[in-house]
């Protein structure tokens, strides 16, 4: 078994497709939720002056928490997508303390 030979390769071949760190699946939310982000506090900031806020501070922290949640597993956000989309939460999840599969 030690005779085996590892091809960087093959990592380099199954890995998503990335952009400044992140997959692209997750760079899309997160410009979706700024453009929400974006649209929700126009109005409230606008006559303070932050509308900086909302449109830096908002995309480079999701963007921060994407980049370190993908450096060891880069699909960790496609895991967690597929996982609550096939799994949900059933109606006694309290009382059993786990989700099932649906038929």
């Amino acid at each position: 078994m030690s005779d085996l030979v590892r091809n960087p390769v093959h990592r380099a071949l199954t890995r998503p497709q990335m952009f400044m760190g992140v997959t692209m699946n997750f760079f899309i939310i997160n410009l979706m939720v700024t453009t929400i982000a974006f649209l929700i506090l126009k109005n409230l900031l606008i006559t303070n002056g932050l509308l900086l806020v909302a449109f830096l501070v908002v995309p480079l922290v999701m963007h921060t928490i994407g980049y370190f949640s993908s450096l060891r597993e880069p699909r960790i956000f496609d895991l967690w997508i597929t996982k609550v989309s096939k799994c949900p939460r059933i109606p006694n999840y309290k009382r059993w303390g786990c989700n099932s599969y649906t038929p």
